[in-house]
């Protein structure tokens, strides 16, 4: 989809309704390639109805958002890990390398699973780990095809203090480098990254 030039995200008054229920608000914000967006407000507020928005889970009620890109070239991590629980993590990570094409994908999964601390467990079901096990799987999958745009809904959930610093270094790492839209409830883990910041309400 297009945006003004320089911008990997435009959103124009966007709003979103489920019936009578308002999900979200019309807001505007635009974030330019590499930014990083940190989306904050209360339960309630929007913030994963926005991110499923960015992501093409949903579409808006009223108002315009433009993602510069295909789909193919973003990662995104939400609520549900969007991973097959009866494949094991490497076979995860190797169907999706398959769906994206990705060259070398079984070094680069490998890759992924000892940078993130699942090396050891790369041959167990993803029905045995636990929730921050399969966190971490997950932002293994987002970050796989090595996309241009990474979305994160709540990704600290569930990590341990391990998890937590690894995706702090990770995130430093894709600052300046990927264009990130993150939402969290904890916006002083992140606000040293943040160019750009969004509050709902």
């Amino acid at each position: 989809m297009t945006t003004a030039p320089g911008h990997a995200i435009v959103g124009e008054s966007v709003e979103k309704r489920y019936g009578r229920k308002r999900a979200l608000r019309g807001v505007s914000f635009t974030l330019p390639r590499q930014g990083f967006l940190l989306v904050t407000g209360p339960n309630g507020s929007g913030k994963t109805t926005l991110l499923r928005l960015l992501v093409g889970l949903a579409v808006p009620t009223k108002g315009n958002l433009s993602v510069e890109g295909e789909r193919s070239a973003l990662g995104y991590v939400g609520h549900e890990p969007l991973l097959y629980r009866e494949l094991t993590a490497f076979e995860n990570l190797d169907l999706f390398g398959r769906l994206y094409r990705v060259p070398e994908r079984r070094e680069r999964s490998g890759m992924l699973l000892e940078r993130f601390g699942l090396w050891e467990v790369r041959a167990d079901r993803v029905s045995t780990f636990s929730r921050g096990m399969t966190q971490r799987l997950a932002l293994c999958r987002a970050l796989l095809h090595d996309p241009a745009l990474v979305v994160l809904d709540e990704p600290f959930t569930a990590l341990d203090e391990d998890g937590s610093a690894l995706l702090d270094r990770e995130l430093a790492a894709m600052s300046g480098e990927r264009t990130v839209v993150l939402s969290t409830h904890d916006p002083g883990r992140v606000a040293s990254l943040a160019t750009h910041r969004l509050v709902l309400a």
